[in-house]
């Protein structure tokens, strides 16, 4: 049921205020009335009035200058100005100021009910814009960070921190431990959360590729460029672009990087034209940065440019206590998404998994969960669902890409190193799937 709009009358004459009450009281409205300009701004400091009815001409401070004081106050308020003095100067002046309309005395009534009922469009406009707002807000935190540990409530407060500003941020953290949730987070809390979030994966494009993504091409700037295409940083104006493996980049693309953010200005592939574009930088690796600029690997100049906050995520082996969370969260997530009756988890399995290393982190308790959900016929979760024993893989692992190279191989073994499928099954788009093949020189059993 729509609520009831509330009209605040401010007129001089007792004659225009009653007959005012009246007429808008039929019509539906909560009606109050004001005998002068100071009076209603005394009821507007106590009261919100949805809109504002009131004369120009009046004791005292007069419509125009009370207009002004409503509107320094309140820029969004409606206020409708009524003269009986007709003249353009008049009517210019207050809708200047920032009236919403005028109406001229005496009132044709069809005149003013249409004002009022435009009024009323605007109000009802503006609430839908306030809802879907929060919706927004919403949705793009429904995946927000899970976790009640020490170490994510250490992440929150520096999410928080960060998200108010304007500096780049470097999200460090193994494989697996949620540095794209955090970037989105960072961004819908920031005052950009209305702009775009634009993500860019650098290792699993080539050094031109990853040009081209970024900048965008012109229509013949390479075989291949049919038409003109936008580039990220420019898709990512006035909102936040977030390049994930940002060690992976070449010497080249480092130089070309760093101009760009201290510009804030490029050139798209095979153009002459010079793009500005207001964007917020947030990074992710999961290398050691600072070891790299050691080495030579990694420009100095660039890592102080991108590293003015960092925000170190912690493995999920070191905030066991908030699998719990996360594993409601993820039954929840894929119970619904599989239409399926929501599932519970039995005691001893959970126990299980809050006893297990996770070098997959997040990522891996997930896939645990979405493949339990499929795999499970009744309703709990029980140990027998969770491929525990297939991931103790990783307890003989030497490291984190020990882990990464034989969880890839026993997918591709499983599809019969059918790309599609194997990179659809990882969550990984066909090229990152080649560049790991390539990267762990993995070969298919004869």
């Amino acid at each position: 049921m729509a609520r009831k709009i509330t009209i605040l009358v401010v007129d001089d004459e007792e004659s225009v205020r009653d007959s005012l009450f009246n007429w808008f009281t039929e019509d539906g409205f909560h009606v109050e009335c004001a005998e002068n300009a100071k009076r209603a701004l005394t009821m507007l400091e106590s009261g919100n009035f949805d809109i504002i009815l009131s004369d120009i001409k009046m004791p005292g401070m007069d419509g125009l200058e009370m207009l002004r004081r409503i509107k320094s106050l309140k820029s969004d308020s409606i206020v409708i100005v009524m003269t009986a003095f007709a003249t353009v100067d008049t009517a210019v002046k207050a809708l200047k100021d920032g009236a919403f309309d005028y109406v001229t005395k005496p009132f044709d009534p069809d005149d003013l009910t249409h004002l009022i009922r435009n009024a009323t469009k605007q109000i009802s406009l503006t609430e839908e814009n306030e809802t879907l707002k929060k919706k927004i807000i919403s949705l793009e935190n429904i995946e927000d960070l899970i976790g009640n540990s020490e170490p994510m409530r250490q992440v929150l407060r520096e999410v928080e921190s960060v998200a108010q500003t304007n500096s780049s941020v470097i999200i460090t953290g193994e494989s697996g431990t949620g540095k794209e949730l955090v970037a989105r987070a960072i961004h819908s809390n920031s005052p950009r959360k209305f702009f775009p979030f634009v993500s860019v994966h650098c290792g699993a494009l080539t050094e031109s590729l990853l040009e081209s993504e970024l900048f965008g091409h012109e229509k013949g700037a390479f075989t291949g460029a049919m038409y003109n295409r936008k580039g990220r940083f420019e898709m990512a104006d006035n909102g936040s672009i977030f390049l994930d493996e940002i060690a992976t980049i070449s010497s080249k693309m480092q130089v070309e990087l760093l101009r760009v953010l201290e510009t804030k200005s490029f050139m798209r592939v095979g153009g002459n034209k010079e793009i500005v574009s207001d964007f917020r930088v947030i990074c992710a690796t999961n290398r050691d940065l600072k070891s790299m600029v050691e080495k030579g690997t990694f420009r100095e100049d660039l890592f102080y440019r991108l590293n003015v906050m960092n925000i170190q995520l912690p493995p999920l082996r070191d905030r066991l206590e908030d699998i719990p969370l996360l594993v409601d969260y993820f039954i929840r997530k894929y119970c619904t998404s599989m239409n399926k009756s929501l599932l519970t988890i039995d005691s001893s399995a959970l126990s299980r998994l809050q006893e297990f290393n996770f070098p997959g982190n997040i990522r891996e308790l997930e896939n645990m969960i979405e493949r339990a959900i499929v795999v499970g016929n009744g309703k709990k979760i029980t140990l027998k669902d969770l491929p525990l024993e297939k991931t103790m893989i990783a307890s003989t692992a030497e490291s984190l890409d020990d882990f990464e190279k034989a969880f890839i191989l026993q997918i591709l073994n499983k599809y019969s190193w059918n790309i599609s499928r194997t990179a659809a099954a990882l969550k990984v788009d066909r090229v990152t799937l080649y560049n790991k093949i390539k990267k762990y020189d993995l070969k298919q059993a004869k």
